[in-house]
């Protein structure tokens, strides 16, 4: 079991408050991603968690057991870090079974387990070489095989991704995805990537500043954001805002499209613009048009479109995919 509440969290150091009042349930063997631009209080909130930081206020409980005031080892958690800290003397299997030995359990345990963990993650050819002697993805790996074996009620990542290059994180991203359907384990997990959350995420936790924006599927916030903030992070390319006479006809103090709701046309349309840069991708094209009433708009276009720096198109926005806020920056 692995189910987390947090009931009026806050977190501060002194008078600076970096974590208000948070209500938050994580179910059992839901995986869930904080995400938020860097300094919004995720990696807090998961030490939190972890018991690696004191709460100021409010409680946590873990299967229905108040654990605010528990030691990090008492809370039956693996936490798996941005860096990797693998012992560079011991092999990948000493690695691995280090949290068993330090627990005490017997030799038979420690190799069934060891071995368990590197079959799921395809680290059993590896088990006698040194950390040196392994890819970033690998080193990763290793470090999550020291958590499995511990058979935590939950896995809590913290950026874990960060230092590997974009196409192993594209890989790794697939590798945890996968261990999440196999093991059903509650995860949470810590990214400042929408893309990473979007990807992976059963239940996103956008936060700003401390606070939760929006909690929901990754499908849910990206057709019904709650707010400005939450349209304007989820969404890669970020969603376009437009302001002024060209929203109010829309009936909305802002609107947003997304760029891969604009249609483009060389003869006609909503706006004019001119193209700025375009961005030839292969399957999209990105372009940047200048226009004359609703200002920059970022387009997601067909890969075979041919436009040109400098060129005059004209953009509509599809009217049943438009985004409108109030005044308050509140979807209406």
């Amino acid at each position: 079991m692995g189910k987390i509440a947090l009931r009026n969290v806050n977190k501060s150091f002194g008078a600076t408050t970096i974590i208000p009042n948070i209500d938050l349930d994580i179910e059992d063997g839901e995986f869930v991603v904080f995400v938020g631009p860097s300094g919004c209080g995720k990696s807090t909130l998961l030490r939190l968690i972890a018991g690696l930081e004191d709460v100021t206020g409010g409680t946590i409980s873990i299967d229905g057991r108040d654990v605010t005031n528990e030691a990090p080892s008492k809370r039956k958690l693996a936490m798996v870090f941005q860096s990797y800290a693998l012992y560079p003397h011991m092999t990948v299997a000493k690695n691995i079974a280090f949290p068993l030995k330090m627990a005490g359990e017997s030799q038979d345990v420690i190799d069934r387990k060891v071995k368990d963990a590197a079959r799921v993650l395809n680290l059993t050819n590896y088990l006698e070489r040194r950390p040196g002697q392994l890819s970033g993805g690998q080193r990763q790996r290793v470090a999550i095989g020291r958590a499995i074996v511990r058979q935590p009620s939950a896995f809590l990542f913290d950026e874990p991704l960060s230092n590997l290059d974009a196409a192993l994180r594209g890989t790794m991203r697939l590798e945890i995805s996968e261990l999440h359907q196999q093991l059903k384990t509650t995860m949470v997990y810590v990214t400042h990537d929408q893309v990473e959350a979007m990807t992976m995420a059963d239940k996103i936790v956008v936060l700003n500043a401390g606070n939760i924006e929006q909690v929901g599927s990754p499908l849910e916030l990206y057709k019904t954001p709650k707010n400005l903030f939450v349209a304007g992070f989820i969404g890669s390319p970020k969603m376009n805002f437009v302001n002024g006479g060209p929203a109010a006809a829309h009936g909305a103090a802002t609107i947003g499209i997304r760029p891969e709701h604009v249609k483009v046309s060389k003869t006609q349309g909503e706006w004019k613009g001119v193209v700025g840069v375009a961005e030839h991708l292969g399957a999209d094209t990105f372009i940047h048009v200048n226009t004359e009433a609703a200002g920059p708009l970022t387009v997601r276009a067909d890969g075979d479109l041919s436009v040109e720096h400098g060129e005059t198109v004209h953009l509509t926005p599809d009217p049943a995919r438009i985004h409108r806020f109030g005044q308050d920056g509140l979807a209406l």
